[in-house]
């Protein structure tokens, strides 16, 4: 019954943590919306010049640097209210840029420093030096990050499959 115990509490902190994430991320998009910060966003951006694609590139160098810094889910609730507009508003298919999303949040997932996959696997093989993991990681990091770059390029890539769908 200990342990049982142990896990339910274990359960309702991580319950917590996540509800209290989402209700910060559901009050900054209200936030966002309300002073319709991501019209004004896109408007500038296309008065400076900036190509779609080329705008959508960045928000992607963005996401692929907080991966490394920031737990996903906090960073994909925090910037999806700014950035979804956006790309909407530049033309762009939401399924594709969900695509996307799904490859820069891999790509944090097995980056150092903060790399969590890395860090459970770090748990798993005991025998495994952390730093021995880091460095194997890069070439997955590497084929994520040219999966994403061919994805950005060419859209039919990510929309074939759920075209079925429609």
């Amino acid at each position: 019954w200990r342990v049982l115990y142990q896990v339910l509490v274990e359960s309702a902190r991580t319950t917590a943590m996540l509800f209290t994430i989402l209700i910060a991320a559901m009050l900054f998009s209200g936030f966002v919306n309300f002073t319709s910060m991501p019209g004004d966003l896109k408007d500038w951006i296309l008065a400076q010049g900036f190509g779609p694609l080329m705008v959508v590139g960045a928000m992607m160098l963005i996401y692929v640097l907080l991966g490394t810094i920031m737990e996903e889910l906090s960073m994909v609730l925090l910037t999806i209210p700014v950035f979804f507009p956006i790309v909407t508003g530049l033309g762009f298919d939401p399924v594709w840029f969900g695509v996307l999303i799904v490859l820069v949040v891999q790509i944090g997932l097995i980056s150092p420093p903060v790399g969590m996959n890395l860090f459970v696997l770090n748990a798993l093989l005991k025998d495994v030096r952390l730093g021995d993991i880091f460095r194997g990681v890069w070439l997955f990091v590497l084929m994520l990050v040219l999966a994403l770059v061919a994805v950005l390029e060419f859209q039919p890539l990510a929309l074939w499959l759920p075209g079925f769908m429609r």
